[in-house]
Protein backbone atom coordinates (compact mmCIF):
# COMPACT_ATOMS: atom_id res chain seq x y z
CA UNK A 1 0.00 0.00 0.00
CA UNK A 2 0.99 3.42 -1.46
CA UNK A 3 1.57 6.46 2.16
CA UNK A 4 3.70 3.49 0.35
CA UNK A 5 1.03 6.31 2.64
CA UNK A 6 0.22 3.52 4.56
CA UNK A 7 1.12 5.56 7.49
CA UNK A 8 -0.22 3.11 9.99
CA UNK A 9 0.48 -0.12 9.46
CA UNK A 10 3.79 -0.37 11.59
CA UNK A 11 3.24 -3.44 13.32
CA UNK A 12 0.87 -5.98 11.33
CA UNK A 13 3.34 -7.96 10.02
CA UNK A 14 5.01 -9.06 13.59
CA UNK A 15 1.59 -9.17 14.82
CA UNK A 16 0.18 -11.86 12.62
CA UNK A 17 3.01 -13.97 12.14
CA UNK A 18 1.77 -16.64 14.48
CA UNK A 19 -1.65 -16.72 12.55
CA UNK A 20 -0.83 -15.71 8.77
CA UNK A 21 2.56 -17.17 8.16
CA UNK A 22 2.05 -21.07 9.48
CA UNK A 23 4.16 -23.45 6.92
CA UNK A 24 1.05 -25.94 6.62
CA UNK A 25 -2.64 -26.48 7.40
CA UNK A 26 -3.21 -27.69 10.66
CA UNK A 27 -6.37 -30.09 11.15
CA UNK A 28 -8.38 -28.86 13.94
CA UNK A 29 -10.71 -30.59 15.98
CA UNK A 30 -14.24 -30.83 14.51
CA UNK A 31 -16.45 -29.03 17.21
CA UNK A 32 -14.39 -26.19 17.88
CA UNK A 33 -17.11 -23.06 18.16
CA UNK A 34 -17.33 -20.77 15.07
CA UNK A 35 -15.34 -17.11 14.79
CA UNK A 36 -16.94 -14.43 16.51
CA UNK A 37 -17.98 -11.77 15.03
CA UNK A 38 -15.62 -9.02 13.83
CA UNK A 39 -15.65 -6.02 16.73
CA UNK A 40 -16.03 -3.08 15.24
CA UNK A 41 -13.28 -0.38 15.21
CA UNK A 42 -14.70 2.84 17.92
CA UNK A 43 -14.97 5.72 15.71
CA UNK A 44 -12.83 7.93 17.08
CA UNK A 45 -13.96 11.05 18.07
CA UNK A 46 -12.18 13.54 15.88
CA UNK A 47 -12.33 17.56 17.26
CA UNK A 48 -11.60 19.56 13.58
CA UNK A 49 -10.67 22.80 13.39
CA UNK A 50 -8.80 24.99 10.81
CA UNK A 51 -6.36 27.82 11.53
CA UNK A 52 -6.85 31.50 10.05
CA UNK A 53 -4.11 30.23 7.94
CA UNK A 54 -5.57 27.42 6.58
CA UNK A 55 -3.88 24.83 9.03
CA UNK A 56 -6.29 22.01 9.86
CA UNK A 57 -6.11 20.89 13.09
CA UNK A 58 -7.92 17.01 14.22
CA UNK A 59 -7.73 16.43 17.77
CA UNK A 60 -7.97 13.09 18.46
CA UNK A 61 -8.14 12.37 22.76
CA UNK A 62 -7.49 9.07 23.77
CA UNK A 63 -6.73 7.31 27.52
CA UNK A 64 -4.55 4.31 26.45
CA UNK A 65 -0.41 4.39 26.40
CA UNK A 66 0.76 7.72 28.47
CA UNK A 67 1.54 9.70 25.58
CA UNK A 68 0.60 11.99 22.57
CA UNK A 69 1.68 11.92 19.32
CA UNK A 70 1.68 14.47 16.37
CA UNK A 71 1.73 13.50 12.63
CA UNK A 72 2.11 16.81 10.20
CA UNK A 73 1.51 15.88 6.72
CA UNK A 74 2.02 18.20 4.01
CA UNK A 75 -0.22 17.47 0.54
CA UNK A 76 1.34 17.53 -3.06
CA UNK A 77 4.71 17.83 -0.64
CA UNK A 78 6.23 14.19 -1.67
CA UNK A 79 8.14 12.49 -4.22
CA UNK A 80 5.47 13.22 -6.50
CA UNK A 81 5.94 16.69 -6.34
CA UNK A 82 9.74 16.16 -7.55
CA UNK A 83 11.04 17.87 -10.47
CA UNK A 84 12.07 15.09 -13.52
CA UNK A 85 15.68 15.77 -13.19
CA UNK A 86 16.11 15.19 -9.06
CA UNK A 87 13.65 12.35 -8.27
CA UNK A 88 13.09 11.22 -4.67
CA UNK A 89 14.14 14.71 -3.68
CA UNK A 90 11.61 14.72 -1.22
CA UNK A 91 12.97 12.28 1.20
CA UNK A 92 16.22 13.83 1.51
CA UNK A 93 14.23 17.17 2.16
CA UNK A 94 12.36 15.10 4.63
CA UNK A 95 15.40 13.82 6.39
CA UNK A 96 17.18 16.96 6.59
CA UNK A 97 13.98 18.76 8.75
CA UNK A 98 15.75 17.22 11.80
CA UNK A 99 19.38 18.05 11.37
CA UNK A 100 19.78 21.66 12.16
CA UNK A 101 17.21 24.00 12.86
CA UNK A 102 17.61 27.92 13.20
CA UNK A 103 18.16 27.11 16.70
CA UNK A 104 19.72 23.86 17.49
CA UNK A 105 21.62 21.42 15.66
CA UNK A 106 21.32 17.83 14.96
CA UNK A 107 22.09 16.63 18.28
CA UNK A 108 20.25 18.94 20.01
CA UNK A 109 17.64 18.03 18.55
CA UNK A 110 17.95 14.86 19.36
CA UNK A 111 18.66 14.97 22.63
CA UNK A 112 15.79 17.21 23.09
CA UNK A 113 13.17 15.07 21.86
CA UNK A 114 14.68 12.07 24.04
CA UNK A 115 14.16 14.30 27.16
CA UNK A 116 10.79 14.25 26.03
CA UNK A 117 10.01 10.62 26.19
CA UNK A 118 9.68 9.91 22.35
CA UNK A 119 11.24 11.39 18.79
CA UNK A 120 10.66 13.41 15.92
CA UNK A 121 11.60 12.48 12.38
CA UNK A 122 10.60 13.33 8.82
CA UNK A 123 9.92 11.26 5.83
CA UNK A 124 8.20 11.08 2.07
CA UNK A 125 5.95 9.23 0.58
CA UNK A 126 4.49 9.62 -2.89
CA UNK A 127 1.49 11.88 -2.38
CA UNK A 128 3.06 13.84 0.93
CA UNK A 129 5.50 14.40 3.22
CA UNK A 130 5.32 13.66 7.03
CA UNK A 131 6.59 14.97 10.08
CA UNK A 132 6.25 12.22 12.87
CA UNK A 133 6.30 13.06 16.92
CA UNK A 134 5.56 11.70 20.25
CA UNK A 135 6.00 12.48 23.78
CA UNK A 136 4.86 11.67 27.03
CA UNK A 137 1.92 13.97 27.95
CA UNK A 138 3.93 15.89 30.83
CA UNK A 139 6.05 17.37 27.86
CA UNK A 140 3.54 17.79 25.35
CA UNK A 141 3.77 21.04 25.04
CA UNK A 142 7.57 21.26 25.32
CA UNK A 143 7.18 18.51 21.69
CA UNK A 144 4.71 20.54 19.90
CA UNK A 145 7.48 24.05 20.25
CA UNK A 146 10.05 21.15 18.90
CA UNK A 147 7.57 19.81 16.27
CA UNK A 148 7.14 23.23 14.99
CA UNK A 149 10.48 24.82 14.91
CA UNK A 150 11.88 21.58 12.40
CA UNK A 151 9.13 22.25 10.70
CA UNK A 152 9.37 25.88 9.70
CA UNK A 153 12.66 26.92 10.59
CA UNK A 154 14.96 24.62 9.36
CA UNK A 155 18.76 25.81 8.65
CA UNK A 156 20.20 22.62 5.72
CA UNK A 157 23.36 23.18 7.15
CA UNK A 158 26.05 22.13 4.24
CA UNK A 159 27.52 19.42 5.99
CA UNK A 160 24.71 17.95 7.26
CA UNK A 161 23.33 18.48 3.16
CA UNK A 162 27.08 16.72 1.91
CA UNK A 163 26.38 14.06 4.51
CA UNK A 164 23.02 13.01 3.50
CA UNK A 165 23.62 13.16 -0.25
CA UNK A 166 26.90 10.87 -0.15
CA UNK A 167 24.77 8.56 2.34
CA UNK A 168 22.25 8.69 -0.29
CA UNK A 169 24.63 7.91 -2.96
CA UNK A 170 25.78 4.69 -1.10
CA UNK A 171 22.60 3.49 -0.50
CA UNK A 172 21.62 3.80 -4.35
CA UNK A 173 24.75 2.05 -5.19
CA UNK A 174 23.61 -1.31 -2.57
CA UNK A 175 20.41 -0.59 -4.44
CA UNK A 176 21.39 -0.81 -7.98
CA UNK A 177 23.23 -4.33 -7.03
CA UNK A 178 19.88 -5.86 -6.09
CA UNK A 179 17.19 -7.38 -9.06
CA UNK A 180 13.98 -6.32 -6.93
CA UNK A 181 14.90 -2.40 -7.35
CA UNK A 182 15.86 -2.72 -11.07
CA UNK A 183 12.29 -4.47 -11.87
CA UNK A 184 10.80 -1.92 -10.31
CA UNK A 185 12.05 0.95 -12.02
CA UNK A 186 11.08 -0.65 -14.92
CA UNK A 187 7.81 -1.36 -14.29
CA UNK A 188 7.28 2.07 -12.76
CA UNK A 189 8.08 3.24 -16.18
CA UNK A 190 5.53 0.66 -17.21
CA UNK A 191 2.72 1.85 -15.33
CA UNK A 192 2.81 5.34 -15.30
CA UNK A 193 4.99 6.34 -18.34
CA UNK A 194 6.55 10.03 -17.65
CA UNK A 195 3.66 11.02 -14.91
CA UNK A 196 5.65 12.10 -11.92
CA UNK A 197 4.63 8.25 -9.87
CA UNK A 198 7.15 6.77 -12.49
CA UNK A 199 9.71 8.67 -10.66
CA UNK A 200 9.96 7.86 -7.13
CA UNK A 201 13.28 6.13 -7.01
CA UNK A 202 16.56 8.28 -6.45
CA UNK A 203 19.30 8.56 -9.81
CA UNK A 204 23.08 9.59 -9.24
CA UNK A 205 22.39 12.67 -11.43
CA UNK A 206 19.63 13.50 -9.08
CA UNK A 207 21.53 13.01 -5.89
CA UNK A 208 24.29 14.94 -7.10
CA UNK A 209 22.44 17.62 -8.05
CA UNK A 210 20.77 18.50 -4.92
CA UNK A 211 22.13 21.91 -2.96
CA UNK A 212 21.22 23.79 -0.15
CA UNK A 213 19.66 26.61 -2.18
CA UNK A 214 17.06 24.21 -3.53
CA UNK A 215 16.52 22.99 -0.06
CA UNK A 216 15.54 26.08 1.21
CA UNK A 217 13.66 27.07 -1.83
CA UNK A 218 11.60 23.72 -2.08
CA UNK A 219 11.02 23.85 2.23
CA UNK A 220 9.16 27.03 1.46
CA UNK A 221 7.32 26.21 -1.64
CA UNK A 222 6.03 22.55 -0.15
CA UNK A 223 5.78 23.05 3.70
CA UNK A 224 3.19 25.87 4.54
CA UNK A 225 0.30 25.68 6.65
CA UNK A 226 -2.27 26.39 4.22
CA UNK A 227 -1.43 22.55 2.73
CA UNK A 228 -1.18 20.73 5.50
CA UNK A 229 -3.32 18.73 8.47
CA UNK A 230 -1.72 18.01 12.02
CA UNK A 231 -3.50 15.16 14.05
CA UNK A 232 -2.80 15.10 17.71
CA UNK A 233 -3.86 12.06 19.80
CA UNK A 234 -3.30 10.73 23.05
CA UNK A 235 -3.76 12.04 26.53
CA UNK A 236 -4.32 15.32 25.98
CA UNK A 237 -7.78 17.40 25.76
CA UNK A 238 -8.82 19.63 22.72
CA UNK A 239 -8.51 23.02 24.42
CA UNK A 240 -5.27 22.08 26.12
CA UNK A 241 -3.66 20.75 22.35
CA UNK A 242 -5.91 23.66 20.11
CA UNK A 243 -4.11 25.78 22.46
CA UNK A 244 -0.84 24.62 21.81
CA UNK A 245 -0.96 23.98 18.17
CA UNK A 246 -2.43 28.15 18.12
CA UNK A 247 0.81 28.80 19.72
CA UNK A 248 3.27 27.79 17.72
CA UNK A 249 1.65 27.40 14.14
CA UNK A 250 -1.08 30.10 14.58
CA UNK A 251 1.76 32.82 13.15
CA UNK A 252 3.23 30.67 10.34
CA UNK A 253 2.41 32.32 6.84
CA UNK A 254 2.11 30.97 3.78
CA UNK A 255 3.99 32.84 1.28
CA UNK A 256 3.69 32.36 -3.08
CA UNK A 257 1.77 29.88 -4.75
CA UNK A 258 0.88 26.37 -3.32
CA UNK A 259 2.08 23.29 -5.30
CA UNK A 260 -0.21 22.27 -7.93
CA UNK A 261 -2.03 18.73 -7.06
CA UNK A 262 -0.23 15.89 -8.97
CA UNK A 263 -2.03 15.45 -12.37
CA UNK A 264 -4.05 12.19 -12.38
CA UNK A 265 -2.34 9.13 -13.34
CA UNK A 266 -3.22 6.60 -16.61
CA UNK A 267 -5.35 3.33 -15.48
CA UNK A 268 -4.33 1.43 -18.25
CA UNK A 269 -1.71 1.51 -20.55
CA UNK A 270 -0.13 -1.05 -23.54
CA UNK A 271 1.08 -3.77 -21.97
CA UNK A 272 5.12 -3.85 -21.36
CA UNK A 273 7.18 -6.23 -21.85
CA UNK A 274 11.07 -6.36 -20.75
CA UNK A 275 14.04 -8.65 -19.88
CA UNK A 276 16.68 -6.97 -17.95
CA UNK A 277 19.81 -8.68 -18.14
CA UNK A 278 21.35 -10.32 -15.06
CA UNK A 279 24.44 -12.42 -16.75
CA UNK A 280 25.09 -15.30 -14.71
CA UNK A 281 22.14 -15.01 -12.40
CA UNK A 282 20.05 -18.19 -11.22
CA UNK A 283 16.53 -16.95 -10.86
CA UNK A 284 14.62 -14.56 -12.46
CA UNK A 285 12.95 -11.32 -10.33
CA UNK A 286 9.61 -11.12 -11.73
CA UNK A 287 7.21 -8.76 -12.02
CA UNK A 288 3.50 -8.51 -13.50
CA UNK A 289 1.47 -5.04 -13.08
CA UNK A 290 -0.88 -2.77 -14.55
CA UNK A 291 -2.24 0.41 -13.70
CA UNK A 292 -5.06 0.68 -11.39
CA UNK A 293 -6.79 3.15 -9.89
CA UNK A 294 -7.00 5.98 -7.00
CA UNK A 295 -7.72 5.54 -3.33
CA UNK A 296 -11.10 7.09 -3.52
CA UNK A 297 -12.19 4.91 -6.65
CA UNK A 298 -15.70 2.93 -6.14
CA UNK A 299 -14.03 -0.23 -6.31
CA UNK A 300 -10.82 0.16 -4.22
CA UNK A 301 -12.33 -1.74 -1.68
CA UNK A 302 -13.64 -5.00 -3.67
CA UNK A 303 -10.09 -4.77 -5.75
CA UNK A 304 -8.55 -5.11 -1.98
CA UNK A 305 -10.35 -7.98 -1.38
CA UNK A 306 -9.89 -9.52 -4.46
CA UNK A 307 -6.04 -8.80 -4.65
CA UNK A 308 -5.85 -10.56 -1.01
CA UNK A 309 -7.46 -13.22 -2.70
CA UNK A 310 -4.65 -13.60 -5.31
CA UNK A 311 -1.85 -12.40 -3.52
CA UNK A 312 -2.16 -10.65 0.09
CA UNK A 313 -1.03 -13.71 2.69
CA UNK A 314 0.36 -16.75 2.89
CA UNK A 315 -2.62 -18.49 2.13
CA UNK A 316 -3.58 -16.39 -0.76
CA UNK A 317 -3.63 -18.33 -3.96
CA UNK A 318 -0.19 -17.32 -5.91
CA UNK A 319 1.64 -18.42 -2.49
CA UNK A 320 -0.21 -21.57 -2.05
CA UNK A 321 0.06 -21.94 -5.76
CA UNK A 322 3.78 -21.37 -6.68
CA UNK A 323 5.49 -21.59 -3.20
CA UNK A 324 3.53 -24.66 -2.00
CA UNK A 325 2.35 -26.92 -4.66
CA UNK A 326 4.99 -25.78 -7.15
CA UNK A 327 7.62 -24.93 -5.36
CA UNK A 328 9.03 -22.51 -7.68
CA UNK A 329 9.66 -20.05 -5.31
CA UNK A 330 10.19 -18.59 -1.62
CA UNK A 331 6.97 -16.34 -1.71
CA UNK A 332 4.77 -15.20 -4.43
CA UNK A 333 2.66 -11.72 -3.86
CA UNK A 334 0.33 -9.48 -5.28
CA UNK A 335 -0.79 -5.73 -3.86
CA UNK A 336 -2.79 -3.16 -4.71
CA UNK A 337 -1.26 0.32 -4.82
CA UNK A 338 -3.45 3.08 -3.49
CA UNK A 339 -2.01 6.81 -4.21
CA UNK A 340 -4.21 9.75 -4.18
CA UNK A 341 -4.13 10.43 -8.52
CA UNK A 342 -4.00 6.53 -9.22
CA UNK A 343 -2.95 3.11 -8.64
CA UNK A 344 -1.40 -0.03 -9.52
CA UNK A 345 -1.37 -3.55 -8.87
CA UNK A 346 2.13 -5.22 -9.15
CA UNK A 347 2.41 -9.03 -8.60
CA UNK A 348 6.28 -10.64 -7.78
CA UNK A 349 7.95 -13.57 -7.09
CA UNK A 350 11.29 -14.30 -7.44
CA UNK A 351 11.96 -17.92 -9.23
CA UNK A 352 14.61 -20.56 -10.42
CA UNK A 353 15.57 -19.95 -14.25
CA UNK A 354 14.41 -22.85 -15.87
CA UNK A 355 10.53 -22.36 -14.74
CA UNK A 356 10.63 -18.35 -15.15
CA UNK A 357 7.94 -19.36 -18.10
CA UNK A 358 6.34 -21.43 -16.38
CA UNK A 359 5.38 -18.88 -13.20
CA UNK A 360 4.20 -16.78 -15.42
CA UNK A 361 1.76 -18.85 -17.10
CA UNK A 362 0.61 -19.93 -12.92
CA UNK A 363 0.38 -16.42 -12.08
CA UNK A 364 -2.44 -15.92 -15.30
CA UNK A 365 -3.67 -18.95 -14.50
CA UNK A 366 -4.96 -17.69 -11.23
CA UNK A 367 -5.74 -14.40 -12.83
CA UNK A 368 -8.11 -15.63 -15.08
CA UNK A 369 -9.55 -18.46 -12.44
CA UNK A 370 -10.38 -15.33 -10.40
CA UNK A 371 -12.23 -14.13 -13.14
CA UNK A 372 -14.46 -17.08 -14.01
CA UNK A 373 -15.05 -18.93 -10.90
CA UNK A 374 -16.60 -17.29 -8.13
CA UNK A 375 -14.79 -17.24 -4.65
CA UNK A 376 -15.89 -19.88 -2.67
CA UNK A 377 -17.53 -18.97 0.32
CA UNK A 378 -15.34 -20.49 2.80
CA UNK A 379 -12.35 -18.54 1.12
CA UNK A 380 -13.92 -15.28 0.85
CA UNK A 381 -14.70 -15.41 4.71
CA UNK A 382 -11.22 -16.08 5.28
CA UNK A 383 -10.00 -13.29 3.12
CA UNK A 384 -12.17 -10.93 4.85
CA UNK A 385 -11.24 -12.07 8.36
CA UNK A 386 -7.76 -11.71 7.82
CA UNK A 387 -7.99 -7.99 5.74
CA UNK A 388 -10.42 -6.77 8.42
CA UNK A 389 -8.25 -8.27 11.26
CA UNK A 390 -4.84 -6.94 10.21
CA UNK A 391 -6.73 -3.40 9.87
CA UNK A 392 -8.29 -4.14 13.51
CA UNK A 393 -4.57 -4.60 14.95
CA UNK A 394 -3.37 -2.18 13.07
CA UNK A 395 -5.15 1.04 14.59
CA UNK A 396 -5.22 -0.64 18.31
CA UNK A 397 -2.42 1.66 18.44
CA UNK A 398 -2.86 5.20 18.96
CA UNK A 399 0.27 6.26 16.96
CA UNK A 400 -1.23 4.34 13.80
CA UNK A 401 -4.93 5.60 14.54
CA UNK A 402 -2.81 8.94 14.11
CA UNK A 403 -1.25 8.00 11.27
CA UNK A 404 -4.15 6.57 9.38
CA UNK A 405 -6.18 9.56 9.55
CA UNK A 406 -3.40 11.43 8.19
CA UNK A 407 -2.93 9.02 5.45
CA UNK A 408 -6.04 8.99 4.74
CA UNK A 409 -6.07 12.86 4.62
CA UNK A 410 -3.49 12.94 1.82
CA UNK A 411 -5.44 9.97 -0.23
CA UNK A 412 -8.97 12.33 -0.08
CA UNK A 413 -10.61 10.22 2.32
CA UNK A 414 -12.70 11.37 5.45
CA UNK A 415 -11.92 10.97 9.07
CA UNK A 416 -14.69 8.55 8.79
CA UNK A 417 -13.31 6.54 6.18
CA UNK A 418 -11.14 4.60 9.28
CA UNK A 419 -14.35 3.35 11.04
CA UNK A 420 -16.20 2.54 7.74
CA UNK A 421 -13.14 0.44 6.23
CA UNK A 422 -13.81 -2.64 8.17
CA UNK A 423 -18.10 -3.06 7.47
CA UNK A 424 -16.98 -2.27 3.90
CA UNK A 425 -14.93 -4.87 3.57
CA UNK A 426 -17.30 -7.03 5.18
CA UNK A 427 -19.93 -5.84 2.41
CA UNK A 428 -18.20 -7.55 -0.50
CA UNK A 429 -19.48 -10.20 -2.51
CA UNK A 430 -18.12 -12.81 -4.35
CA UNK A 431 -19.70 -11.41 -7.18
CA UNK A 432 -17.93 -8.37 -6.57
CA UNK A 433 -14.72 -9.89 -6.65
CA UNK A 434 -15.06 -12.11 -9.79
CA UNK A 435 -16.17 -8.49 -11.20
CA UNK A 436 -12.96 -7.09 -10.42
CA UNK A 437 -11.00 -10.26 -11.49
CA UNK A 438 -12.61 -9.65 -15.32
CA UNK A 439 -12.01 -5.75 -14.95
CA UNK A 440 -8.38 -6.07 -13.51
CA UNK A 441 -5.98 -9.45 -14.50
CA UNK A 442 -7.08 -9.95 -17.66
CA UNK A 443 -3.86 -10.75 -18.82
CA UNK A 444 -4.09 -9.15 -21.96
CA UNK A 445 -3.79 -6.40 -19.48
CA UNK A 446 -0.57 -6.67 -17.33
CA UNK A 447 3.08 -5.77 -17.77
CA UNK A 448 5.68 -8.21 -17.48
CA UNK A 449 9.11 -7.30 -16.69
CA UNK A 450 12.05 -10.13 -15.67
CA UNK A 451 15.69 -9.70 -14.04
CA UNK A 452 17.42 -12.32 -15.07
CA UNK A 453 19.84 -14.19 -17.49
CA UNK A 454 18.91 -14.34 -20.76
CA UNK A 455 19.26 -18.15 -21.21
CA UNK A 456 15.33 -17.24 -20.30
CA UNK A 457 14.43 -15.53 -23.06
CA UNK A 458 12.71 -18.55 -24.71
CA UNK A 459 10.87 -19.74 -22.22
CA UNK A 460 9.06 -15.91 -22.34
CA UNK A 461 8.05 -16.24 -25.84
CA UNK A 462 4.55 -17.12 -25.44
CA UNK A 463 3.80 -14.30 -23.64
CA UNK A 464 4.92 -12.02 -26.27
CA UNK A 465 8.27 -10.10 -27.38
CA UNK A 466 10.21 -9.16 -25.22
CA UNK A 467 12.77 -5.79 -25.14
CA UNK A 468 16.08 -6.80 -23.79
CA UNK A 469 17.84 -4.35 -21.82
CA UNK A 470 20.84 -3.52 -19.39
Amino acid sequence: MNLRLNLAALCVAAALAPAAFASAPVAMPADLPPFAPDRPLPVPEVARHTLDNGLQVWIVPRDGVPRVDYVLVFRNAGLAADAPETPAFASMLAGLLTEGTAARDSREIAEQAQGLGGGIGGYAATDGLAINANSLPSKAAEMAALLAEVARTPNFPQAEIDLAKANALQGLKASEAQPGFRAERAMLAALYGDHPYARTQATEAGIAAVDRDTLVAEHARRLRPDNALLVIAGRIGEDEALALVKQHFGDWRAEGEPPAPTAMARNGAAPTRVLLKREGSVQSTVRIGRPAIRATHPDSLPLELASTVLGGSFSSRLMQNLREDKGYTYGARLGQRRLASGGALVSSADVRNEVTGAAVSEFFAEFNRLANEPVPAAELEMNKRYVAGSYLISNQLQRSVAGSLAGNWLLGLPPEYIAEYVPRIREVTAEQVQAMGRKYFQPAQQSIVVVGDEAVLDQLKPYGEFRLAD
